[in-house]
């Protein structure tokens, strides 16, 4: 069961309401064959709907965030964006971001049914820091793209990023590459909603326009996992790969949970990690936050979903966290030990050896 978020005083706050934020994310229906092959042979597009946007402001905007997340964003600089996370003081992660520099201000990307509860947090522990936090998500478009979709973004950029987490800024806003998925190049464009909106026709004579959760499948594939409702202060964060992915920062100064995430990458205490897996189902019954059980101990769960996005070749493709021992033998199955059996695939980066 979830843990709710707490207060700066240390105690549980009340669950929010569904006006203030949702319950969680709504299930997209499975993208058709046409969606999958345009990203896999062609290019895309998609707005993304899951998404939302903090934007910090203010002369101390990076040092306190550089207090509170897992990434520095003291060093930010205006050409390349950062995963970070925000933990609780145990080390579990409320929430996973994209942070860049757009101008004076620091921009994070999160899931949207965790921003409003994370925002506020987050803003109780300004206090006197010459910051502030703002919900940007109403005047902000996010679209992805993927597959060949340079030439069609060479129409509304003068320069793309190379690099992944390279990072352009225009006239119509911040264009940063993503990690690649299946072998193919992929973007993140955020910029004013009323410009990108009037611009993504153009786009249209070159690029097919897909399902939003055409994106959460290739996040997946590029083993990239995203800290929604269902999961909060589930994991810490070598649980879900981020110090392979590069959204800790292991030299920076403190922040809350520190001490733990620290305590497990230098003592060797790393015995689950996320893997990349698909199993047979829906997504009306394959989501995030369901338990795993291993054949040989049907007693005791060993581990869980992260992320679930519908798959190009059927079922339901997936990041679980996972005891590593899990993966030596026998086998692992979705909600109890005679649920369906998950068949895992080969993630696109290399973990490290645990000792």
């Amino acid at each position: 069961m979830n843990t709710p978020l707490a207060t700066a005083s240390g105690t549980p706050s009340a669950a929010p309401s569904a006006t203030a934020t949702p319950a969680g994310l709504p299930v997209l229906p499975r993208p058709s064959a046409d969606e999958f092959d345009a990203v896999l042979h062609h290019g895309a597009y998609m707005p993304l709907t899951q998404f939302g946007v903090i934007d910090a402001t203010g002369d101390d905007a990076a040092s306190f965030l550089h207090g509170q997340l897992t990434n520095d964003t003291q060093h930010l600089d205006a050409a390349n964006a950062r995963l970070a996370g925000y933990c609780s003081a145990k080390g579990r992660l409320l929430a996973s971001f994209l942070t860049w520099r757009s101008g004076d201000t620091i921009r994070l990307l999160l899931s949207k049914d965790v921003q409003a509860v994370v925002q506020k947090r987050l803003s109780m522990f300004i206090l006197r820091a010459k910051a502030k936090l703002v919900d940007a998500s109403g005047e902000l478009a996010v679209v992805g793209l993927a597959g060949d979709v340079r030439r069609a973004l060479s129409g509304v950029f003068d320069a793309l990023p190379d690099g992944v987490h390279g990072q352009v800024d225009g006239a119509a806003g911040s264009l940063i590459r993503v990690p690649d998925a299946l072998a193919r190049l992929r973007y993140l464009w955020i910029g004013p909603k009323a410009q990108v909106d009037a611009l993504l026709p153009s786009l249209d004579n070159q690029l097919k326009r897909v399902s939003p959760a055409v994106w959460d499948w290739l996040d997946i594939r590029a083993g990239e996992p995203r800290i929604t409702q269902p999961v909060v202060e589930q994991f810490v964060p070598q649980m879900v790969n981020f110090d392979v992915l590069g959204a800790v920062n292991f030299r920076k100064g403190c922040y809350p949970g520190q001490e733990v995430v620290a305590r497990s990458q230098y003592r060797g205490t790393i015995k689950r990690r996320t893997s990349l897996a698909n199993v047979e189902g829906e997504l009306d019954t394959v989501k995030p936050g369901a338990e795993l059980f291993h054949s040989d101990d049907p007693g005791q769960p060993c581990g869980m979903i992260v992320n679930a996005a519908s798959a190009q070749g059927g079922g339901v493709d997936l990041l679980v966290e996972i005891k590593l021992a899990s993966l030596e033998s026998g086998s692992v199955h979705l909600g109890a030990v005679d649920g369906p059996a998950l068949r895992f695939l080969a993630l696109p980066y290399g973990l490290p050896t645990e000792v």
